[in-house]
């Protein structure tokens, strides 16, 4: 019995172990200290930026480790984080409200590394840091718009049952409806009644002032809050995915906030604006028979509303709502045939039906499209809430050719716009804005401290079973400990190798498991063999022997373990999920290692020689 692997699974063992050394070499390198700059509302960063940041920088005596400019987005990286933190407060007071400024920690890989796929574990939020935010709905604009959907609901109901009114429209206590006489009202009571059950109707009629008050019910009012947070986790949720953020945490914390949470984000910039941005889109006819003159100072016709074009000047809209972006499935920034940017609309089928109504009837006249944004206004309601700023502008104003559907494309905006656009249009809608009431990043100082305590278990872990293998199993212990370091460091690299893997406080726990598990194996094997030689088998039969019977109970055992992490990742969140990931690829390069690995060094050290004695 010779006891030889053959040439290529000798090969197979070093390559993939290589392997694993090379994706795992990236985390020796660290991390940078750098500010990330976004343009917002229009603005780009361009190379003219990036020089005019360098010069400020150089001017305030912060040394620049490097500058890079891609996709529209600027990276400095500078020296430490005091550093960092002064660059942040410069650079934002130089270029304004048109820029996000944002901290960020960048990977220190080389180039020629990063060229070959070379790149650093993810770390978790309780590791590198990242991003937290605390989210707040605004449930009075919630409420405002359903009165809105409401309102509009009652004058298409009125008109089709034939009930004259005379004026629709919301007030401080509800929206009144009003009548010429009571026997209108009456009618509409009584039909609204018996259409509109999540409404309390009440005659509200002054003298000869005929009004009916709606108001909300209690319920149907709880409703409207609860479904305005469902509905912001879920998109928040997948403009989160949209960022290609790993294992983040969307959950809602009582009944208006949502915590967010952006473990190991890249651009936490971008983060910031797509997730504080509320941004939709509406498309009204535009009034030509308005005098822009008179628009200048505020007068306009009745049913109109005046408002700012973005490239600048004023247009003036009428007020009715041809469509909202509420019917919008699908948006993809492009280019048109003058390779200007835009956006390509799809709508559903409801959002077609009205979108090629409207357009049929109004061929040859212009059409704007209306951007709509709520950012934090930095104040606070009386009642405490954060007060929102409104910005509502004209990106585009086109001349409807023909019929429109569900297909159409958007013009009038810059790259970095269409982009940003298309991701909120794609993502979905908020129901109601949500502005960041709290924004912490955790790190550097705790996220450092916790690597270092998780490292301290690790190693002293570690070592202890080095020592006792070493010491219990003489040659054979240096071949577990050989096997134990390279299982080690295929973990790391295969955690380094998938882009969703993310390495949290409880992953290292699950490491230091995996330590375990895998030495278990060799003792499983080491046992065997000699139970073998006590058996009088020769050191070539008992070598055979202890690594075939010991396997089926190796592989047993940690099948069984992996199916639990496998279950674990499936309904577990957050810090379970960071402990599964790590056990089960941890279970997987043990088996590896321990078995295939040390047997490797074994036949290569004793196999096909006549060996009396084994040191073990």
């Amino acid at each position: 019995m010779l006891n030889k692997y053959p040439l290529w699974k000798n090969l197979m063992v070093v390559i993939i172990i290589a392997i694993g050394a090379f994706y795992a070499v990236p985390n020796l390198f660290g991390e940078d200290h750098a500010v990330q700059v976004v343009g917002t509302r229009g603005a780009d960063v361009t190379v003219t930026t990036q020089t005019q940041i360098n010069d400020l920088l150089q001017s305030k005596g912060i040394g620049v480790k490097r500058s890079e400019l891609e996709n529209g987005q600027l990276l400095v990286r500078v020296n430490n984080a005091e550093q960092q933190l002064l660059a942040k407060e410069a650079i934002a007071e130089a270029l304004g409200d048109k820029f996000s400024v944002a901290l960020n920690l960048a990977p220190a890989t080389p180039a020629w590394l990063e060229s070959l796929g070379g790149s650093p574990m993810k770390l978790g939020l309780d590791l590198r840091g990242g991003v937290h935010f605390l989210m707040e709905v605004d449930m009075g604009e919630a409420i405002r718009k359903m009165e809105e959907a409401k309102i509009a609901d009652f004058r298409s109901q009125l008109r089709e049952e034939g009930i004259r009114y005379s004026g629709v429209k919301a007030t401080a206590k509800g929206i009144e409806i009003k009548f010429r006489d009571a026997e209108n009202l009456a009618k509409a009571e009584s039909f609204l009644k018996s259409r509109s059950n999540d409404m309390v109707f009440s005659d509200a009629s002054e003298g000869n002032n005929f009004a009916l008050m709606a108001t909300m019910s209690e319920v149907y009012l709880k409703q409207v809050k609860e479904d305005a947070l469902s509905q912001n986790i879920t998109t928040i949720r997948n403009r989160v995915n949209e960022l290609g953020v790993a294992e983040p945490v969307v959950q809602r914390q009582g009944a208006e906030r949502i915590i967010v949470e952006l473990p190991g984000v890249q651009d936490t910039a971008r983060a910031k604006e797509i997730l504080g941005a509320t941004a939709s889109i509406e498309f009204h006819m535009v009034d030509e028979k308005a005098d822009m003159n008179a628009a200048q100072s505020g007068r306009v016709p009745p049913g109109s509303e005046v408002y700012p074009r973005r490239e600048g000047g004023i247009a003036v809209l009428k007020k009715e709502v041809m469509l909202t972006g509420d019917h919008i499935t699908g948006a993809q920034p492009s280019f048109d045939q003058y390779s200007r940017p835009q956006v390509s609309i799809s709508l559903d089928a409801k959002g077609g039906n009205i979108f090629s109504n409207v357009t049929k009837d109004n061929i040859g006249k212009p059409m704007a499209t209306l951007f709509i944004e709520y950012k934090d206004s930095g104040k606070r309601n009386p009642d405490g809430s954060v007060k929102m700023d409104k910005i509502e502008e004209v990106i585009s104003v086109a001349t409807i050719q023909a019929r429109l559907g569900r297909n159409f494309v958007i013009t009038g905006l810059s790259h970095g716009e269409a982009q940003n656009l298309a991701l909120l249009l794609r993502a979905g809608a908020l129901i109601a804005p949500v502005s960041i009431v709290e924004e912490r990043t955790i790190g550097p100082s705790l996220g450092a401290e916790n690597i270092e305590n998780g490292m301290q278990a690790m190693l002293w872990g570690m070592a202890v079973v080095l020592i006792f293998m070493l010491i219990y199993y003489r040659a054979f212990g240096v071949i577990a400990n050989l096997a134990l370091c390279a299982n080690l460091i295929m973990v790391v690299g295969v955690m380094s190798m998938i882009p969703g893997a993310v390495l949290t406080l409880p992953g290292i726990a699950g490491m230091v498991l995996t330590v375990g598990m895998a030495v278990d194996g060799n003792v499983l094997i080491y046992e065997r063999i000699r139970e073998e030689l006590r058996a009088g088998r020769s050191v070539q039969q008992a070598i055979h022997e202890g690594y075939g019977n010991a396997f089926s109970t190796i592989a047993d055992a940690n099948i069984t373990t992996f199916i639990t992490a496998l279950i674990l990742f499936a309904v577990g969140s957050g810090a379970i999920k960071g402990f599964a990931v790590t056990l089960m690829i941890g279970i997987a390069t043990s088996m590896f290692t321990a078995i295939v690995g040390t047997r490797a060094i074994v036949n290569a050290m004793w196999g096909g020689k006549r060996v009396k004695k084994l040191s073990i």
